[in-house]
């Protein structure tokens, strides 16, 4: 166990290999996967997450003075700002034109990935209070010494919020869509707890899917193949041409993500007379199932909604689990029971005029989301009392 005294250094990780699988995870814990080893290691060793695409590994680690990993946070330097959903573009238009240098920041958070969960990661034998504001406090200082303009932490808990924002960092809340599962042993009860007009709606989408001839399963373990792996990767690459995204997962990411956390996959393969043409990729927490990833090949009416929200319900129920993330935008999905939920992420910004005008926004933009959230959470799909 580390010890709890005056930890002996912070030191800067060059990729998450410097630190072992175990000591890591000992302070990622275990209910998120994508705060462990293996996710981080399946973006970086695949050329994902890499100088190559924009994100240097930077991660900060607290040892203790017997050298024992005490705290560690997942951080990238970065030269651009794709690939983290939470939008800071207009701020750096705003510093350039005003004869600034925005890049390159740095960021903590799990590339790709919009979903909350722990970024100062804490060993549980360790005094949790001291090690995160140590971690904080850190992050401001890597910050100053690499003289970037900004320091972002995005999609941390709430918890730890607080935390950064004693350290200086400015609060920023957004929003994602979240079922809830308050214990029903079915899709049916799921459906009994919806007005009857949307409970319509949802089964109608389903039978087309199954009047459709599409066959659709819920993939696990080593239910799962390297030609499923294929056929995904080869999904997601179509769709991100179809929204002229950049598709920074690569073929390999998917291969090691299926050699190493299998067992926190579910993947929602759908095969049109034996030929696969779509797939959804879920990943198992302790008590979520995380919607990530969705491809296509071609157009087939409802396979989205069948795939993506329903079948994620339906594992979700069977498993015992108590929510499923689906991630930001779509209001569609309020119709599916998925409801508004907060998000945060927590800003350190360099220059003080650049940092006002910031916090101004923020402020403004603070209240627009909790009147947006008050609103849309009036459409949703349950009875009175059910939700």
């Amino acid at each position: 166990m580390p010890d709890n005294g005056e930890a002996r250094a912070l030191r800067i990780l060059r990729g998450i290999g410097d630190v072992s699988e175990a000591a890591w995870n000992a302070c990622a814990g275990t209910d998120n996967p994508f705060a462990g080893h293996a996710f981080l290691s399946a973006l970086e060793d695949s050329a994902s997450a890499c100088a190559e695409t924009g994100w240097q590994a930077r991660h900060l680690a607290l040892d203790s003075p017997d050298g024992a990993l005490l705290g560690a946070v997942p951080l990238y330097l970065k030269s651009h700002s794709y690939g983290e959903y939470v939008f800071d573009w207009a701020w750096a238009d705003a510093y350039e034109r005003a004869g600034g240098r925005y890049y390159p920041k740095l960021q903590a958070c799990v590339p790709f990935t919009p979903v909350t969960g722990p970024r100062l990661l804490v060993h549980p034998g360790a005094d949790r209070g001291a090690v995160t504001a140590t971690l904080a406090a850190g992050l401001c200082e890597v910050a100053r010494r690499a003289e970037v303009s900004s320091l972002h932490v995005t999609f941390p808990t709430q918890t730890e919020c607080e935390t950064l924002r004693a350290a200086g960092f400015l609060i920023r809340q957004g929003r994602q869509y979240r079922f809830e599962n308050p214990g029903y042993a079915s899709f049916d009860d799921f459906l009994g707890a919806l007005t009857s007009r949307k409970r319509k709606t949802i089964r109608k989408e389903r039978a087309k899917v199954a009047e459709s001839g599409i066959q659709v399963r819920t993939l696990t373990g080593d239910e799962i193949e390297p030609r499923h792996w294929d056929a995904f990767f080869q999904f997601y690459m179509t769709t991100a041409d179809r929204k002229w995204g950049h598709p920074y997962l690569t073929r390999d990411f998917f291969h090691r993500l299926g050699e190493t956390m299998a067992d926190r996959i579910a993947l929602v393969m759908a095969e049109d007379r034996g030929v696969p043409v779509a797939g959804a990729l879920n990943l198992i927490g302790a008590d979520t199932l995380y919607g990530r990833n969705w491809g296509c090949l071609g157009d087939y009416r409802f396979l989205h909604f069948e795939a993506c929200y329903y079948r994620a319900i339906d594992f979700a129920i069977r498993r015992g689990l108590t929510y499923v993330e689906a991630g930001a935008q779509g209001e569609h999905k309020i119709q599916r029971g998925y409801l508004p939920v907060e998000t945060y992420s927590a800003h350190w910004i360099a220059n003080p005029g650049l940092r006002d005008a910031i916090a101004n926004f923020l402020e403004q933009e603070r209240r627009q989301v909790k009147a947006e959230m008050s609103l849309l959470a009036g459409y949703g799909p349950f009875r009175q009392g059910e939700a």
